[in-house]
């Protein structure tokens, strides 16, 4: 027989060979393509002609390495991958083939996994559905060759503005847990008794603040307007603690992105002084505020991210509110330490501080604190002051020269020396004079007597902290014609604890040259850290919660 075709396939034409040689090349062809089919479907998933790095990122989002950095490690069924679409680092380190190869991954237990969609689209044929090769809610069995890809999600950016906010949430869970915790201990002072509102609270807060409290000073703005303020007299605390966060090394950052605070660092004091002409309108000093926010606000991304509320501004004058009222933001939405805390002037005690006036002659505190025990103290209250405002004529007219157990004077000869009629009192009268505050609060507690606060729509100093019903007395305007009464009714006992209590409490008020742990100048950063706490800040502008 073969003899028999090799004749006869020696007398047939080329044209009939060359057609038979045809027919059995489909018919190998067509088995092989069959046999190939059959065994994985690979080259029907990735048969996608590609020819840019497209092709990396197709690779990459349909198949996911889930393999653990070593290969021959266990793999850990539980640990999320995260595959982004826009990472180049990818797009550079692998080829085709090799992001096919670490798609395999033949430990893994394949019940255990279920088929996620991803609306992901080929970028050189983007009329083909990744997705559309998976069914979003079929198991994956042992039985499929096909491993799924996992979900794609993206990966979350951990910014230094997160991090700030996760250390002030940290900070507020440990005060909070010490407000019923043992008491702390501390080197130079514990706070407790009953000056405080809650001691713990206070102390566990104080040292968060200087654990984590970071402030930044913006650097525009120029002399004399900026970045000073008077040292002396009325307006002492404006430049003391302009100066004071000039220099400290504590708690100014230099990075702001790294400040929990940000502080506006001009003096009123010092704008009525050189820009101000007497009986014009303050609209110009207002001007000046609301040009500084513009310049800040557009050089620095911070005030407009939180429409000003990580901000603060610090004045003592009596205009220092109303400069303010130019900056709608800065009203609403910022801290604003202020000596003039009056409610009936838009001073709102949850997010503004309270800060106390106090007036100097020098920087030093020699001979300006002390005083004699409560039994030598003689006289049962005492005022020396101007007659002016709406409160002071209402004790002038009931009480001035009309018992000498209540001494009220308008002014005080030179030769009569005003501290040491402090010092035989028991209480010092400290009503408001043209505005709310009065420098005779902080002068009381130096000298260790025990002030009587007559006023109206006031917020007393550091009120977030210090319970004032424990070392004051507070009088309405409608009680002065029973001052003499009200006073008398205290018990000396009471009057002994009160006055003890002062002596206590005024650590916090007191102005040191070089700024001292809990004195006034910590305070008034205790008290803007507070307020912080109680802020949330977003990197998208204006988002903040309170």
């Amino acid at each position: 027989m073969g003899e028999g075709f090799k004749n006869w396939f020696a007398k047939t034409s080329l044209s009939l060979k060359v057609i038979l040689f045809a027919v059995l090349l489909i018919l190998v062809s067509g088995s092989a393509s069959l046999f190939v089919q059959r065994r994985s479907n690979w080259a029907l998933i990735y048969a996608v002609p590609t020819s840019s790095s497209s092709n990396t990122n197709l690779a990459a989002v349909q198949r996911p390495s889930l393999h653990a950095k070593e290969c021959d490690s266990p793999v850990d069924l539980h640990s999320e991958v995260v595959v982004s679409v826009d990472d180049h680092s990818r797009k550079e380190a692998l080829s085709d083939e090799a992001a096919l190869s670490k798609s395999v991954s033949p430990t893994i237990d394949a019940q255990s996994l279920q088929v996620q969609q991803f609306n992901g689209r080929n970028e050189d044929n983007p009329n083909m559905s990744i997705s559309e090769n998976f069914s979003s809610t079929t198991p994956f069995k042992e039985n499929d060759s096909i491993d799924p890809p996992l979900k794609h999600r993206r990966r979350r950016v951990y910014t230094k503005l997160d991090r700030l906010e996760d250390g002030l949430r940290k900070a507020r869970a440990a005060i909070k847990k010490a407000m019923n915790g043992s008491q702390l201990q501390d080197p130079d002072y514990i706070p407790d008794g009953p000056i405080y509102r809650n001691a713990k609270f206070f102390h566990r807060s104080y040292l968060e603040m200087e654990k984590k409290f970071k402030i930044y000073v913006y650097k525009e703005g120029e002399l004399p307007l900026f970045h000073d303020g008077p040292c002396r007299l009325l307006y002492t605390m404006e430049g003391q603690f302009i100066n004071k966060m000039e220099v400290n090394k504590k708690f100014r950052t230099y990075n702001p992105e790294k400040a929990h605070v940000f502080y506006l660092p001009y003096s009123v004091t010092r704008m009525v002084q050189y820009n101000w002409v007497r009986g014009t309108p303050m609209k110009r000093l207002g001007g000046i505020v609301l040009d500084y926010v513009n310049v800040i606000a557009g050089k620095y991304p911070f005030w407009n991210r939180s429409l000003g509320a990580d901000h603060f501004m610090l004045s003592c004058h009596d205009w220092g509110p109303a400069t303010s009222f130019y900056v709608p933001d800065l009203v609403k939405n910022s801290i604003r330490a202020l000596c003039n805390a009056n409610t009936s002037e838009r001073f709102n005690p949850m997010k503004d501080v309270s800060i106390p006036e106090i007036s100097l002659k020098s920087s030093r505190l020699e001979g300006l604190i002390g005083g004699p025990s409560p039994s030598q103290r003689t006289i049962l209250a005492f005022f020396a002051g101007g007659n002016h405002g709406f409160v002071r004529p209402i004790l002038f007219r009931h009480w001035e020269k009309k018992d000498p157990a209540i001494r009220v004077h308008n002014y005080l000869p030179k030769r009569v020396p005003y501290y040491d009629l402090m010092r035989q009192s028991k209480y010092c009268l400290c009503p408001s004079g043209y505005e709310v505050a009065s420098p005779r609060v902080v002068e009381a507690l130096y000298n260790g007597c025990v002030p009587v606060l007559i006023s109206k729509s006031y917020v007393p100093p550091f009120s977030d902290v210090l319970n004032w019903k424990m070392f004051s007395v507070m009088v309405s305007l409608e009680d002065i014609p029973n001052l003499k009464k009200i006073l008398m009714s205290i018990p000396e006992r009471q009057f002994i604890t009160m006055q003890k209590r002062v002596v206590q409490v005024r650590r916090h008020f007191e102005l040191h040259v070089t700024p001292k742990r809990f004195d006034v100048f910590h305070m008034i950063l205790h008290s803007i850290w507070l307020r912080r706490l109680n802020v949330k800040v977003s990197n998208e502008p204006g988002n903040i919660l309170d």
